[in-house]
């Protein structure tokens, strides 16, 4: 069945309760005099609530209605904030330079406002080591603190050890941040026609990117630290 309220003749009861253009009550009345209302006002007669005994209508202009109606849940879609994990993979043994560089990466995330799954990989006879993991992963925790905290305790799984990070931003303040960041771009950019175009069509892709949403993991229970070898 459609979802699409029934307007004027399609309305087929022998009354109505009818509420004015304005939200007034004006009252229990035959469907004719209704609809003889509606086309003084230059208005639809609207079934709001079809499930009352009689039927409520109610006197609008219904285009109008229809358009603030999608302006207003299209408006919602592009503010809502999505639950987004991101995965980091490091090496129980991993040197400094490819540390940073995760580290980076992690920076950004919870910048984003994203939540980050730390996995630690562990090889061969780094299986008997779980204490490596544990402080790298505290290292980590302790290196990003000002943008993030530990919402699961590393726990083992197997031959991966995991933690989850969480942001100490909201994902709505993020997004918010970013779109002022992108603004003072591209008025900067219109100040100075010399910028990078490459800049430009970064900020356009960022645009028409679609968030991406990934389903969230349940808390996991907070695990004891492994004990040093």
């Amino acid at each position: 069945m459609s979802a699409e309220p029934r307007i004027n003749d399609r309305i087929r009861v022998p009354e109505v309760r009818l509420v004015g253009p304005s939200g007034e009550q004006v009252g229990i009345v035959p469907l004719a005099k209704a609809l003889e209302l509606a086309q003084e006002y230059d208005l639809d007669l609207v079934e709001v609530a079809a499930t009352a005994r009689p039927p409520v209508c109610k006197l609008m202009d219904y285009g109008k209605f229809k358009y603030e109606s999608a302006m207003k849940a299209r408006e919602a879609r592009k503010n809502q904030a999505h639950t987004v994990i991101k995965e980091m993979k490091l090496r129980p043994k991993i040197d400094p330079h490819d540390y940073d560089t995760k580290k980076g990466h992690v920076v950004r995330f919870l910048k984003q406002g994203d939540k980050v799954k730390i996995t630690i990989m562990f090889r061969g006879r780094e299986q008997s080591r779980p204490e490596l993991g544990y402080r790298l992963l505290q290292r980590l925790a302790n290196d990003v603190e000002d943008l993030g905290f530990i919402e699961s305790n590393p726990k083992q799984d197997g031959r991966n050890m995991i933690m989850v990070l969480g942001p100490h931003k909201k994902k709505t303040e993020a997004m918010a941040e970013a779109r002022e960041a992108q603004a003072v771009r591209k008025a900067d950019a219109k100040a100075n026609p010399g910028r990078s175009q490459n800049a430009v069509a970064d900020d356009e892709e960022l645009d028409e990117a679609p968030a991406e949403s990934v389903a969230e993991a349940p808390a996991e229970a907070p695990a004891e630290a492994p004990a040093e070898a």
